[in-house]
């Protein structure tokens, strides 16, 4: 694989200096509090290895100097029997009538699969800042057409509706953590009551177990992009960064080969890269990811050196 982008080092992993905080800095996600300060959700794990959301904030001007990490976390567990009792863990924000709209992965711990998992949605008070989660059930459930689980979503405003981008379990395998994770499509007139037909938008490749946690950006005059974590074949055995490309969002060509960032010789972002959020500052193009145990090691930085994906 060619190498577009340039590592710039991890910027921020877990210090044990929040309950919340015992380990991980998974899944970042960058929310622009002005032009040059992105306030970046993270998922965190506490003692018991439960998620929580917290968040930190990046200056670009000065180096993506990090600032502003909050004393609580913004999402916890939820209350016993419901959909996130064993953690949250973030998915994506947008805003939605001058206020946060936040998307998460809310996680049950069960016998004898795994875990289950399903997607909710909280707001923010923008006047405390404290996130309210809509509803103590989900948003996005299992059901017909996803029976096993769900994963990380993406979702975004596309004219008068919006589209979500998901993770589906399509079955357990023989071991406690072989799965086979597609991303599908869903839609919805307001961002909480969705419609999924069981469409999937990026299928597996032959011999690959799990694509996870996609980011799904419109194009300059128009299609899309979606950036995602990919497993299981002889290139990624563990977890490596993918892109694709779409003009309507349903149907996808995968770039791999053109996503332009591997596994570093040694260090935190040795074994795997995963769970990227892109964005632009500067007239230039960057990447959050994690590295190594799936954000154990906390997330990094890399700048592009050459054009975006064509498509």
């Amino acid at each position: 694989m060619a190498e577009a982008w340039r590592k710039l080092g991890r910027v921020f992993a877990a210090d044990g200096s929040r309950p919340w905080l015992q380990s991980h800095a998974s899944n970042p996600y960058g929310v622009w509090l002005d032009v040059d300060r992105l306030r970046v959700f993270f998922s965190a794990r506490d003692a018991d290895q439960r998620s929580h959301i917290g968040s930190v904030v990046l200056d670009m001007a000065r180096d993506a100097e990090v600032s502003g990490l909050v004393e609580a976390p913004l999402l916890s567990p939820g209350e016993y029997g419901t959909f996130d009792d064993c953690g949250c863990s973030m998915g994506c924000a947008l805003e939605v009538d001058g206020r946060l709209r936040l998307y998460y992965l809310g996680w049950n711990l069960r016998r004898p699969s795994p875990w289950l998992n399903a997607i909710g949605c909280a707001h923010e008070d923008p006047r405390t800042g404290a996130f309210t989660r809509v509803a103590p059930a989900p948003v996005l459930d299992r059901s017909a057409v996803d029976p096993y689980s769900l994963s990380y979503p993406s979702v975004l405003r596309d004219g008068a509706r919006w589209r979500m981008w998901y993770g589906s379990n399509l079955g357990w395998g023989d071991g406690p953590y072989d799965m086979r994770y597609v991303i599908k499509h869903a839609w919805s007139d307001d961002g909480l009551r969705w419609h999924a037909d069981g469409h999937v938008a990026l299928p597996l490749a032959a011999g690959e177990t799990a694509l996870a946690r996609p980011q799904v950006l419109a194009k300059e005059g128009g299609g899309f992009t979606m950036w995602y974590a990919r497993r299981g074949t002889a290139d990624a055995p563990d977890y490596r960064i993918g892109v694709a490309t779409s003009g309507d969002g349903l149907e996808w060509a995968r770039r791999d080969a053109e996503a332009g960032i591997d596994v570093s010789a040694q260090g935190w972002d040795s074994d795997m890269v995963c769970y990227p959020f892109v964005f632009r500052h500067g007239g230039r193009e960057y990447m959050l990811y994690n590295g190594n145990g799936y954000g154990r090691s906390g997330f990094g930085m890399a700048v592009r050196e050459r054009p975006a994906t064509r498509g």
